[in-house]
This record gives structure tokens, C-alpha cells and sequence, in this order.
């Protein structure tokens, strides 16, 4: 299979240094990742030629110094989703909220734009929030305390859902409902790209909405992509 038939979350799994191709041409390698690369290119009428010639550039050996979380456990790998994109969203929400009023109160007259931004920004935060709480209070400790039993060969603990791909379900559209807003707020942004003679703090907020996105990116492939596949094989080899 050419690598333009392979889907982009398997190219991003297999190589990572793909994942900054993927962020420079805009294609989404979380979310959307299960499409082949020829159809995501196609539908953001980018030339594939010069993102192959890109993936090509950007191929490198593994770091070894870097966990690969294909293998590590997913106690830990949960703990690393916590302690890195957890903590960022929490900390980003406040800043990004108090970014959007100064830039609303100062050119929200002006810019159409802006006040639906600011909006979106309101609903993607409790969005959020509310489902980084359910993933650490219900749904990482099941994984980890079923990785555990499996390790010691113990029985099999069940949750209040039954199986672990109905929560998984959940937060996948619920990761979907985020890219969503994220991708409004992009396109209402014009790439997140200012208008000529903005002023420095809206070149900030811009660049922390940028940030975000990116962030957000890697967060949810390492969840759907690594984390809730390896989860559902896990309890599955369970029996």
C-alpha cells in the first residue's frame, strides 16, 4: 500500500515527526486521522506532491530518548495525558478567556469576528473541563486498574458501563465536538492570522488560540489513537 493510501493516523503512529507536517498543512491526524492521506489532502485542495515531499523530509529515526507510547504502560501513559494536556487545557482556558475580552473590548466594533470567537472560546472551555473531569475520575482509573488485574491475572473489574468502548464512545465525540469548535474558531480567524496593524495583543491571542489547537491535536491522538484502541484490546484479551 502507497503511503498516499495509507490513513494519516497511521502515518503520525509510525513516524511521529510527521505530526508537524500534518500541523503545517492543516491536516487533522487526530479527529479526522482514519482517512487516507490522498483523501485529506483532497479535501483541503492541497498539492500531495509537496506534503509527500514534506513526510519525506521530516522522516527520521526514532528518539530513543522518548517514551513510545505504543508499548509504555497506560497507567503511565495516562498520567503522562494529566500531568502534560490536562494540566495545559486548565491553565489555557483562563488565559485565552481574559485574551478574548481585551481583544473584543478593543476591536469587537470592529471585527465581526471576534465576538463569535470569544463564544466559542466560552463553549469549547466548559466542554472541556467537564470531560477532563470524567476521563480522570472514571475513565484512566478503570484503564489502569484494568491493566493491572490483566497483569496479575486477576478478574476482571467492571465498570458501571458495562464495557470499556461505551465511555470511550462518549469522549471520542466528545474530542470530535471540540475539533469542531476549534475548527470555527480557525476558520473565523483566517488561520489565525491577524488583520494588518494589529495591535500586540492581538497577535497574542491569536498565537495562544494557534497554540492551543496544536496542543489539543496531540492530546486527542494520543488518546484515540494510542490510549483507547490499546484499552479496548486490553479488556477484550481479558475475555
Amino acid at each position: 500500500m502507497s503511503i498516499a493510501e495509507t490513513t494519516v493516523r497511521e502515518i503520525a503512529l509510525e513516524n511521529p515527526a510527521s505530526i508537524r507536517v500534518f500541523e503545517k498543512f492543516g491536516i487533522d491526524y487526530c479527529c479526522g486521522g482514519r482517512k487516507p492521506l490522498a483523501q485529506a489532502c483532497a479535501e483541503r485542495a492541497l498539492d500531495p506532491t509537496a506534503v509527500l515531499a514534506a513526510l519525506e523530509t521530516a522522516a527520521e529515526p526514532p528518539d530513543h530518548g522518548a517514551t513510545d507510547w505504543t508499548t509504555a504502560s497506560l497507567e503511565s501513559l495516562c498520567n503522562h495525558i494529566v500531568q502534560t494536556h490536562h494540566e495545559y487545557v486548565r491553565a489555557a482556558i483562563p488565559r485565552l478567556t481574559e485574551l478574548a475580552r481585551k481583544v473584543v473590548s478593543r476591536h469587537g466594533a470592529d471585527r465581526s469576528e471576534l465576538p463569535r470567537i470569544q463564544q466559542l472560546i466560552h463553549s469549547l472551555g466548559e466542554e472541556l473541563l467537564q470531560h477532563l473531569g470524567k476521563e480522570e475520575s472514571i475513565l484512566f482509573p478503570y484503564i489502569a486498574n484494568l491493566e493491572r488485574n490483566l497483569a496479575s491475572c486477576g478478574p476482571r473489574s467492571l465498570g458501571c458501563f458495562g464495557t470499556v468502548r461505551n465511555p470511550i464512545h462518549v469522549m471520542m465525540a466528545e474530542h470530535d465536538a471540540a475539533g469542531d469548535i476549534l475548527a470555527q474558531i480557525r476558520q473565523l480567524s483566517n488561520g489565525y492570522t491577524p488583520p494588518v496593524g494589529a495591535c500586540p495583543t492581538y497577535f497574542g491571542f491569536y498565537q495562544a488560540l494557534s497554540d492551543f489547537e496544536r496542543d489539543l491535536h496531540q492530546h486527542i491522538h494520543l488518546e484515540n489513537n494510542i490510549l483507547f484502541l490499546r484499552a479496548i484490546e486490553m479488556e477484550e484479551s481479558c475475555g
